[in-house]
């Protein structure tokens, strides 16, 4: 009975620290977007945000990452309110880990991959995800183990096995590779078994959901599917591929969710879900799922057709799914103002004609929440479906014929 009893424990104090750096074109506002991202990221972790702190530089600094007196303000202010976490949005360096960390008087520095890694750790659910973040994580460790002091269990000894003279970072290492080692086999088994699941799915039309974190692929997913996958307002909630077969009118198909992309994400991480995003590869469709109530909108939309464009060498058919129309706002300018037109200033009608004439493909504005012109999405997705499974099964005419009830005969 006793592990019934708990104690909830409190989120963790936390100060993020943000650096506009002129050398990688990051200017003092786009510094403020990503640090907005970072306190969601923070939120989901378990941290509350209690400061956030900025610094203009050229480049970063080779010890600390950010300038003494930055550092000193910083430091005074953990000292004084009991900080338990400082959150960098940058990745920074084993040896700037360890100055911060000596500089502010042993308390925790995370940097952003970091933090994202500790977030997937948090979200792993199957023995497939488990082994991805892990692989990530070791990947991450493996190069900062100069900077850092590891304290790894000591498994592997006896005669032979360890060098004479062999330092304790360098059976750290050993270590670490061994794992890494096993790691990649245990997911090389997984991804021949993921294969052949998805061979003995035949040749069914494939539509995968893409999309920033937190756009609500979920919801859309439970919403088109009628199942119950896992959706939350907090960025990562899913981490596993899910798929389930359905039927638009009269064809069938098979629709994936797929894990969310986000700004910087790490090279491990990409590295250690490529079996998970195969399903993106193997797709026939893309729904490219946008929160249009989002202020840098078109920046995530950006970032999603970057990492798009990295893993597949060809265009697929695509449907730019606008979401969350229920939550759009924007400021309606005056007839007497005269000042130039800001992007917070355009309707839903402005942003639909921009973006009718931007994107190659279809175009659709729903809201998942509140079903929304979901049945125009649908027609939108049959369309294109009815098209590839016509031109698999020629012969197949039986799918295509969408009959009609006549109601005097029915």
């Amino acid at each position: 009975m006793s592990e019934y009893f708990y104690t909830k424990k409190e989120a963790e104090k936390a100060i993020l620290v943000g650096v506009a750096l002129q050398s990688e074109n990051i200017s003092y506002d786009m510094m403020c977007e990503y640090l907005d991202e970072l306190a969601f990221l923070a939120e989901t972790a378990g941290a509350e945000t209690v400061k956030i702190f900025t610094q203009n530089l050229d480049k970063p600094v080779t010890a600390t990452f950010v300038g003494k007196g930055k550092l000193e303000e910083i430091k005074t202010y953990v000292e004084d309110n009991d900080i338990d976490l400082i959150i960098f949005d940058d990745e920074l360096s084993p040896t700037q880990i360890r100055n911060l960390e000596r500089e502010l008087k042993g308390r925790k520095v995370l940097d952003r991959t970091n933090l994202i890694l500790d977030i997937f750790a948090k979200r792993a659910r199957t023995a497939e995800a488990k082994a991805q973040v892990e692989l990530a994580q070791y990947q991450y460790l493996l190069p900062r183990l100069t900077g850092m002091w590891t304290h790894l269990e000591r498994q592997k000894g006896g005669i032979g096995l360890r060098g004479p003279g062999e330092s304790e970072i360098e059976t750290d290492r050993r270590i670490i590779r061994d794992k890494i080692t096993r790691l990649k086999e245990q997911l090389a088994k997984i991804d021949k078994q993921m294969v052949t699941q998805r061979k003995n799915r035949g040749k069914l039309v494939r539509v995968a959901l893409v999309g920033y974190t937190n756009v609500g692929k979920s919801t859309l997913m439970n919403l088109l599917s009628k199942s119950e996958v896992f959706a939350e307002n907090k960025l990562f909630a899913t981490l596993d591929t899910t798929v389930r077969k359905i039927a638009i009118k009269n064809v069938p198909l098979l629709l994936a969710d797929t894990v969310g992309f986000i700004r910087k994400l790490p090279h491990h991480l990409v590295e250690s879900f490529k079996s998970t995003l195969d399903e993106v590869r193997e797709a026939d469709v893309i729904l490219h799922v946008v929160d249009i109530s989002h202020p840098q909108f078109e920046d995530q939309i950006r970032v999603v057709n970057e990492t798009l464009g990295e893993l597949m060498d060809n265009s697929k058919p695509t449907i730019t799914v606008f979401n969350k129309i229920d939550a759009f706002t924007y400021t309606k300018k005056e007839e007497d103002d005269l000042t130039p037109i800001e992007r917070k200033n355009y309707s839903l009608e402005d942003l639909k004609q921009m973006w009718m004439s931007k994107q190659e493909g279809e175009t659709v504005y729903i809201s998942a929440k509140s079903k929304e012109n979901i049945e125009e999405l649908k027609e939108k997705i049959y369309g294109i479906a009815k098209d590839i499974h016509s031109a698999r099964f020629p012969f197949n005419d039986f799918l295509y014929q969408d009959f009609e009830i006549d109601e005097e005969t029915k």
